[in-house]
């Protein structure tokens, strides 16, 4: 089971940095303008559950990669797309949320592992909660 948790760790560490890149592409192309805030705060989020999880790590004795995944570029190249195309206003929303519930659904996977000490178990749950209020928040810009 240690070796399920240590999986799902780096599995959650890459998957905020790969997000915040693609968040990191987004302010770029907004240029500024529609949802800048709302990629900032995304990026604050991802960055700050990246950092836990990577001190979560090194506490178990990995050296997690800081660069993230190919789904990074993936994320980065649609950001890159949609700017040029559609740009980044409301119409991205749906595919954020989707992204972002899937990034939950990672948690809860990671969470319903045996074994996972109270203290990890906290600090996932904490992570969870930041990435469910943003979700809210899109969805209410989008209904807006």
């Amino acid at each position: 089971m240690a070796n399920e948790i240590h999986n799902g760790l780096m599995s959650l560490h890459t998957r905020a940095i790969d997000a915040r890149r693609g968040y990191e592409e987004a302010v770029t192309q907004a240029e500024g303008k529609g949802l800048t805030p709302l990629f900032r705060q995304m990026i604050a989020t991802h960055s700050e559950n990246a950092g836990e999880l990577e001190a979560l790590l090194k506490a178990r004795g990995e050296q997690p990669d800081a660069e993230g995944s190919f789904m990074g570029s993936v994320h980065t190249a649609i950001m890159d797309i949609r700017g040029l195309f559609g740009g980044l206003g409301e119409s991205v929303l749906p595919g954020l949320i989707d992204g972002e519930q899937r990034n939950v659904a990672r948690y809860d996977e990671v969470l319903r592992l045996p074994g996972v000490p109270a203290g990890l178990r906290e600090a996932l749950d904490a992570q969870r909660r930041r990435i469910e209020a943003a979700i809210a928040t899109m969805q209410a810009d989008r209904s807006v």
